[in-house]
C-alpha cells in the first residue's frame, strides 16, 4: 500500500528550494484551531483547460520534532470566493489543525500534469510556481472552553468502544439529527436548489454569529445554535444526492459535473462546519447514497471518486468533530467499501473515524468483511435494538478491533422519530433506541424523521418539531456524564433477573440498570464481596436530581433485589446501583452528601432507628445496628476533606468557655450553613459559611481544651 512518510520524504529531498512569493498564514494560532496558509499560484478558474482541481497538487508538509503531517491543500479561487461567489483567481489554501503548542515548520509541494491531483507519484508532473516555499510559525494554547471542540481537540477512535477528544481525553456519546439528511441543500449557499430556508432558525442566530454576502446564512447557523442549546452534538449529512432521494447536494459546479468544484460554494459550506465546530457539533460527513454508489467511476475507485474524497479530505479534515461515512444504504462491494476506507485512511492526515450505513437487512453481508479492519471504526445501524448494539460491539471486540456501534436510522421510514404534536412522550423511542444503545455500550444515536409526517427527512426546517425528544436525549447523556465511568462500564445484562433487564455495569462497583417497568421486581448480581450498595433512580423522561425508591441499601455478595421505582412507578427507570463510598454511608439526610447538614438527623437516628428512611445510612460500623458505635465514623467522614484554619476565639454559647455546651448552637448553625446573625461566630474561618471546616476546627479547640 501506498506509505505517506516515505512517500513525501522524497519528494521534499527533490522539492524546489528558490524563493517565491511566500504563504499568507490566517486563522487564530492556537492549539486545535484552523490554521489557514494561502499561497499565489498561477491565475486560472473552475472551467480552465487545465483543470485546477485534477491537474495541479498542493501539499504542504507540516513538522515538529518527530510529529509530521501531510496536508493536502485546494484551490480557493479568489481566496475570499464565501463572500465574492468567485469561480477565478490565484489562491491556493490548505487548513491545518495543530496538535501541540510551540514552533511549526511548514514545506510546500506544488506541481502541475495530468491527473496528479490523484497520483501516488511523488515525483509526478513538474514542480511550478511556489513549490519548495517553506516557513514556520508559533503555536500557543487554546483559549476556548465549554462545548467548543477547539477546547477538547480531535475527536479520536482510541481502539475502544467510544472516541475520545485528543486534549481534554473525555469519552464522547453522540446525540443529534440524522435528518434532514439533505441539510446542504440551504438556499443561502451558492449554485444550490433551495430546499431549505430554515426559517424558523431565524431567530436563533445571534449578532456576531457568522454569515456571508448579504447577511446569508442566518437559517442555517440558527439552526446549529439551536441544536446546541439543547445538548445535541452531532449532524448526519450527505456531501452528494445526485440522483438521489433529494437530488439537490453536491460539491461540484453542476449536478452533472464531477471533476471541477464550486468554490464558493464549498467555503460556504466551511463557514457553516467551522460554527459546528465551535458550538461542539460533530460533522457526520455521509459521501454517498445507495441512489448513487455507482456513480463515481461506476462503483470503482477511479480518479472521479479519488478526487471527490481528496476534494472533502483537503478541504474539511481540519475540523476537531469529523466522522466519515461511506455511504447510506451502501450497495458497493466488499472490495469497493475496503478500497475507500483504506484510501481514506492513507490521506487523512488526522485519521477521523470512518463508518458506514447499509440496508436493514444487509448488516451481515456489510458489516462482518469489515471486522478486524485497521481503517473501519464502526457501523451506523439502521433498525437496530439493545441485542443489535451489543452483537457488534462483542463480535468487533472480538476481531480484536472494538467498534464504536451507533445507531442512527429508525424505523419504519414512514415514521422514524415522529414530531412532537404526533407521539409527545417518544417513549419507544426513548426506551428502545436512546437508552438501549447507550445501555449495550453503544457510541451514541441519531434520529431520523419518517416521510409520513411534517418536517421529514427531506423536508425538515425546524427542529423544534422534535424538542420533546432532544429534551430526553440532553437528560441521557448528562445522566452519563455527571453519573457513570461509562468507558470503563460494559453491557451486563446476564447480571440481572429476571431475563429482559438491560444494565450497564463495571462489576462489583457500580451498575445502570434499565427497566422498561418501575413496578417490577428485578435483582441485581452484586459481585462476590461484602460490601454495601446505594440505590438511586433517574427519571429518563424529566432528568432531574437522582430519587429515592423503595430500598436505599442493599448488600453483597451476590443477587440483591433492587426495589421498586419511585412510587412504584410503571413506566421505564434507569435504577443506578452504586458501591458506598464516601458520600454514602453517614448521608442522614438523604440529600446524597455528608456534611454537616446530617449532624442533626444522625443523631435522631442513633437516638430512634426508625427516625427517618435515611437511617439506613448512619450503620457506619456495618454491625446491623443503629448506636453510639456508629458515631466515631460518622466523624472522620465528615471531617475527611477538611482543611485546618487559623485559630479564632472558640465560645459560642457566650459562657467564657471552650465546651459541649458549645455544640448545640454550632450544630443548628450547621444544619443551615448561612452565616448571619449570631451564626457568624461560628464561621471561623470567616467565609460566609459554617461548613464541616468549622466543625473540624471547634472539634480540635475542644480535645485541645
Amino acid at each position: 500500500m501506498f506509505a505517506r512518510t516515505k512517500f513525501w520524504l522524497v519528494l521534499l529531498a527533490f522539492a524546489s528550494t528558490v524563493p517565491t512569493f511566500g504563504a499568507e498564514i490566517s486563522g487564530e494560532l492556537r492549539r486545535w484551531h484552523r490554521v489557514s496558509l494561502t499561497f499565489e499560484g498561477p491565475q486560472t478558474n473552475e472551467e480552465a483547460e487545465v483543470n485546477p482541481f485534477l491537474d495541479f497538487r498542493l501539499i504542504v508538509t507540516f513538522t515538529q520534532g518527530n510529529l509530521q503531517f501531510d496536508v493536502p491543500g485546494f484551490y480557493a479561487a479568489d481566496g475570499d470566493a464565501a463572500e465574492t461567489s468567485a469561480d477565478a483567481g490565484n489562491k491556493w489554501r490548505v487548513h491545518f489543525s495543530p496538535p501541540t503548542t510551540g514552533m511549526w515548520a511548514y514545506q510546500a509541494s506544488f506541481r502541475q500534469g495530468t491527473d496528479i491531483a490523484v497520483s501516488d507519484d511523488a515525483l509526478a508532473g513538474e514542480p511550478v510556481a511556489f513549490d519548495g516555499e517553506a516557513g514556520s510559525f508559533f503555536i500557543a494554547p487554546s483559549n476556548k472552553s465549554g462545548r467548543d471542540f477547539r477546547a477538547h481537540g480531535k475527536l479520536q477512535y482510541v481502539n475502544e468502544r467510544y472516541l475520545r477528544f485528543a486534549g481534554s481525553g473525555e469519552y464522547f456519546l453522540k446525540g443529534g439529527a440524522d435528518s434532514p439528511e439533505n441539510y446542504l441543500a440551504f438556499a443561502d449557499f451558492d449554485q444550490t436548489t433551495p430546499s431549505h430556508f430554515y426559517g424558523p432558525h431565524m431567530h436563533d442566530w445571534n449578532a456576531g454569529d457568522p454569515t456571508w454576502g448579504a447577511e446569508r446564512g442566518k437559517g442555517i447557523i440558527g439552526s446549529i445554535n439551536y441544536l446546541a442549546d439543547v445538548g445535541m452534538n452531532s449532524i448526519y449529512f450527505l456531501t452528494m444526492n445526485v440522483n438521489g432521494d433529494g437530488d439537490d447536494v453536491w460539491p461540484w459546479t453542476s449536478a452533472n459535473e464531477r471533476l471541477r468544484f464550486d468554490c464558493s460554494k464549498l467555503d460556504q459550506w466551511e463557514i457553516v462546519f467551522d460554527h459546528m465546530d465551535r458550538n461542539g457539533i460533530m460533522l457526520h460527513i455521509v459521501t454517498q447514497e445507495t441512489e448513487n454508489d455507482q456513480l463515481l467511476d461506476g462503483g470503482e475507485l477511479g480518479i472521479e471518486r479519488k478526487l471527490y474524497y481528496r476534494e472533502l479530505i483537503a478541504r474539511f479534515a481540519h475540523h476537531n468533530g469529523v466522522t466519515w461515512n461511506l455511504g447510506e444504504e451502501n450497495s458497493n462491494t466488499e472490495a469497493q467499501r475496503v478500497a475507500f476506507a483504506e484510501y481514506f485512511d492513507q490521506r487523512d492526515p488526522y485519521h477521523h473515524p470512518l463508518v458506514i450505513h447499509t440496508f436493514v437487512n444487509q448488516k451481515e453481508e456489510v458489516y462482518a468483511p469489515l471486522l478486524g479492519n485497521e481503517a473501519f471504526e464502526g457501523p451506523s445501524l439502521q433498525r437496530a435494538n439493545n441485542g443489535t448494539v451489543i452483537e457488534w460491539i462483542d463480535r468487533s471486540a472480538d476481531a480484536g478491533r472494538p467498534w464504536v456501534v451507533c445507531y442512527d436510522e429508525q424505523s419504519p421510514a414512514t415514521d422514524g422519530v415522529v414530531p412532537d404534536d404526533v407521539d409527545p412522550d417518544h417513549d419507544d423511542i426513548r426506551r428502545d433506541v436512546l437508552w438501549g444503545t447507550l445501555i449495550a455500550g453503544g457510541g451514541g444515536v441519531e434520529y431520523y424523521f419518517g416521510y409520513n409526517f411534517p418536517n421529514d427527512d427531506l423536508t425538515c426546517e425546524d427542529w423544534r418539531s422534535r424538542a420533546n425528544m432532544w429534551a430526553q436525549t440532553d437528560h441521557a447523556l448528562q445522566f452519563f456524564r455527571d453519573y457513570l465511568p461509562f468507558w470503563n462500564m460494559t453491557h451486563a445484562n446476564a447480571l440481572t433477573a429476571p431475563g429482559g433487564t438491560r444494565c450497564l455495569a463495571d462489576p462489583g462497583n457500580i451498575y445502570a440498570v434499565a427497566l422498561g417497568d418501575g413496578s417490577r421486581n428485578v435483582d441485581v448480581d452484586l459481585g462476590p464481596d461484602l460490601a454495601r450498595f446505594r440505590v438511586r433512580w433517574f427519571d429518563p423522561r424529566v432528568g432531574g436530581a437522582l430519587q429515592w425508591g423503595e430500598r436505599r441499601l442493599i448488600d453483597s455478595p451476590g443477587f440483591e433485589r433492587i426495589g421498586l421505582a419511585p412510587n412504584a412507578d410503571e413506566r421505564d427507570w434507569i435504577a443506578l446501583v452504586e458501591r458506598c463510598g464516601p458520600n454514602c454511608l453517614g448521608d442522614a439526610n438523604g440529600d446524597a452528601q455528608v456534611d454537616g447538614r446530617d449532624l442533626v438527623p444522625f443523631i435522631d437516628c442513633i437516638l430512634d432507628s426508625s427516625a427517618t428512611e435515611n437511617c439506613v445510612f448512619v450503620d457506619m460500623s456495618g454491625d446491623g445496628m443503629i448506636d453510639d458505635n456508629d458515631l466515631a465514623p460518622f466523624i472522620a467522614a465528615l471531617l475527611a476533606d477538611a482543611e485546618p484554619r487559623a485559630e479564632p476565639e472558640v465560645d459560642l454559647n457566650a459562657d467564657g468557655q471552650t465546651n459541649a455546651r458549645d455544640i448545640p448552637f454550632l450544630m443548628s448553625c450547621l444544619q443551615d450553613q448561612i452565616a448571619a446573625g449570631d451564626c457568624q461566630e461560628a464561621d471561623f474561618d470567616t467565609n460566609g459559611l459554617v461548613d464541616t471546616a468549622d466543625l473540624q476546627f471547634f472539634i480540635d479547640r475542644l480535645l485541645a481544651e
